[in-house]
């Protein structure tokens, strides 16, 4: 008899997902934090730790991508400068479609 599959947590979906990404663009977040945030989707702080909110993983993928993406780009880019921005867009095409639909929070600038 097949064992069934067990379904990820959230913290373990949102990490997976964020370290791919992170393998894929070469960054190293020193940390994946899933929290409980309730005024944005995520930060990257100074020290490398990336935390993403815990209800991301309610959202739809494209956004949870976004997010994560955005996050991990800055900790190659501090600022949305020129360079942080051609990379979204070379990334997330749609980045600029899916940040102007974010419902209620914002992702940290």
């Amino acid at each position: 008899m097949a064992r069934p599959k067990m379904r990820l947590t959230a913290d373990q979906a949102l990490t997976r997902k964020a370290m791919t990404w992170a393998t894929r663009i070469r960054v190293n977040p020193s940390r994946i934090v899933v929290a409980e945030l309730t005024n944005k989707w995520g930060s990257c702080a100074p020290d490398g730790v990336i935390t993403l909110a815990q209800d991301l993983v309610d959202m739809p993928a494209a956004f949870q991508d976004y997010v994560v993406v955005h996050e991990l780009l800055h900790l190659r880019y501090r600022s949305h400068g020129k360079t942080f921005t051609a990379m979204m867009t070379a990334l997330i095409p749609d980045w600029r479609e899916l940040e102007a639909s974010s419902p209620a929070r914002e992702v940290r600038r």
